[in-house]
């Protein structure tokens, strides 16, 4: 095995033996033979479309759940990964039969490999994994394309969920799995993954789109952290269609809801605002979810990543629940929902009838709902503040949150941060102060949580927004500087989807990317500034002087 698509990587150069995530071996090859497989399924899908034979739309559509499903953290069961592999053989039998003798010129190996053979995949995974390509700068690039394309997946897929698709996501997604498959120059695979970043800012906007079209714009919102003495359900992950159908069928069930992690933000939505049983958030950031589910007592649903590994001391494997792209072994799995349906929650809930109500491990409420419509509510009133001096710079610490010690940073960056700055985050980073007392700006939070790391995006409308009202040409003029914690893909898609919007002076911890390589990284640094985060107090002075 050979993995480092996370900031965890071994040494920050790859796992080899087992992943820090806690994936297995046998796990990773199975998640290269699928990478794999969706390569050669984008192969003859152009193909088939240079042909007349178009497949595009159902290949892709897949490819992107498949792409989801090897996101970190989210799915640990093999048996679900090789099924996914044999799906992605099926389809990719499916478009080869169609074509039939339509193709001219040699094929790659991902497009004519058809094995069943389950003994056959370990052999074969470690054959066409990351280290298949010798060049460390073309395995740089074609790696640094295909995290930041998981990440633009998941983002698709969640969009798809809510009826919102893009032929430019697809198309782009096919395009940049093919590319990977061919000897492509360095100005080529650079222009790729640039593109990449003009894709994940539509397919964020997209997403944008899906969630406030079926849940309103997410609003000013006190969320209550504390528990009430009814027995709860807690769901976590990214799906706001999960969180929908789950709170409809726990209506009158005497049954409270409570969100966890990523899902925070669900609390910011009208549409679930309806829901008096939707109590509020239960602890922190995914990392901590051995001790927060233990404590909770009731049933937990994981909708998306990050699901870690349950410890043997643990007792909450018996009742924790995975559904999606998700999976993990021996832990029950909610079924897809059928076309025109609803999933079915009804065993959570009946489980959750027999359970205690959650340990209070925290009282009080924090606040958020920041995200772009509701801070343009907002602009003349911070137009007014940056103008007066009273704001001198936002910072935007966004992205992901981790186990490493070393993320303490963004909780003393934001501790020693002037009391006249305002952080902008979304994203799981927000756990590193969202708890913290900061403070107001003339009534303005000095922390405004978008939500979502998606929502990143809204941050990015913020940003241009303020740049028009300010009659700035560069968005880099505005009093804005960017310390960003990543973790995992989608913080990747993000990273592209700013350089994209050409930020620069991005610092980015804790560690810079493993699957960055020095000459790849000279070329970020010279066209971006992209710059590693160092001593906090160091850095908030460089970034309150604009560097």
């Amino acid at each position: 095995m050979f993995c480092f698509q996370c900031q965890e990587t071994a040494k920050n150069q790859g796992c080899t033996i087992s992943g820090v995530c806690g994936k297995k071996e046998e796990t990773a090859n199975l998640q290269d033979l699928l990478i794999f497989n969706l390569k050669g399924i984008a192969v003859l899908a152009l193909k088939g479309k240079e042909s007349g034979v178009d497949m595009t739309t159902e290949a892709a559509r897949f490819a992107t759940k498949a792409l989801f499903t090897t996101i970190t953290n989210a799915n640990f069961d093999d048996n679900s990964l090789v099924e996914w592999v044999n799906r992605a053989v099926a389809c990719k039998k499916t478009i080869a039969d169609k074509l039939a003798g339509d193709v001219v010129g040699q094929l790659h190996d991902s497009a004519t490999w058809f094995s069943t053979d389950i003994e056959e995949f370990q052999a074969k995974a470690k054959t066409v994994g990351v280290l298949a390509t010798e060049n460390e700068d073309v395995r740089s690039l074609r790696e640094l394309l295909i995290i930041g394309l998981k990440g633009i997946a998941a983002y698709a897929e969640h969009a798809a969920v809510l009826g919102k698709e893009k032929d430019e996501i697809y198309n782009f997604i096919l395009e940049a799995l093919a590319s990977t498959t061919k000897d492509l120059s360095v100005d080529e695979m650079v222009g790729l993954v640039l593109k990449a970043g003009e894709i994940s800012v539509v397919t964020m906007a997209t997403l944008d789109e899906a969630n406030t079209s079926a849940y309103g714009n997410p609003e000013i919102t006190e969320v209550n952290i504390g528990v009430g003495d009814k027995p709860g359900i807690l769901i976590s992950g990214h799906d706001l269609k999960d969180m929908q159908e789950l709170l409809e069928q726990t209506k009158g069930t005497g049954v409270d809801v409570y969100t966890h992690g990523e899902m925070l933000p669900a609390n910011y939505y009208p549409a679930f605002k309806k829901y008096d049983h939707l109590k509020g958030n239960y602890g922190g950031s995914w990392w901590r979810q051995n001790e927060e589910f233990e404590s909770f007592n009731g049933p937990i649903v994981m909708t998306t990543n990050c699901i870690i590994p349950i410890k043997k001391s643990n007792t909450y494997g018996e009742r924790i629940f995975t559904t999606g792209v998700v999976g993990y072994p021996g832990v029950e799995k909610i079924a897809d929902r059928k076309e025109g349906g609803a999933k079915d929650f009804s065993k959570v809930i009946a489980l959750a009838k027999t359970c205690k109500a959650p340990k209070e491990i925290e009282t009080g409420t924090i606040v958020g709902g920041f995200a772009h419509n509701q801070v343009l509510a907002l602009a003349d009133k911070v137009v007014a503040a940056v103008k007066s001096g009273a704001i001198k710079r936002f910072i935007v610490m966004a992205g992901c949150d981790g186990r490493q010690k070393s993320r303490a940073y963004f909780t003393e960056v934001a501790e020693k941060l002037p009391k006249d700055t305002i952080i902008l985050t979304a994203g799981c980073a927000k756990y590193r102060y969202n708890k913290l007392n900061l403070g107001d700006i003339g009534g303005i939070p000095r922390v405004l949580d978008a939500g979502q790391c998606n929502d990143s995006y809204s941050l990015a409308v913020i940003a241009l927004k303020l740049k028009e009202v300010f009659g700035l040409e560069d968005i880099n003029e505005l009093p804005i500087s960017f310390d960003i914690g990543w973790y995992e893909q989608k913080a990747v898609a993000v990273l592209l989807a700013l350089l994209h919007l050409n930020v620069k002076g991005i610092r980015l911890g804790p560690t810079l990317p493993a699957f960055v390589s020095p000459a790849v990284l000279k070329v970020l640094v010279e066209k971006f500034d992209i710059k590693p985060i160092g001593d906090a107090g160091d850095d908030v002075a460089a970034m309150m002087l604009g560097k």
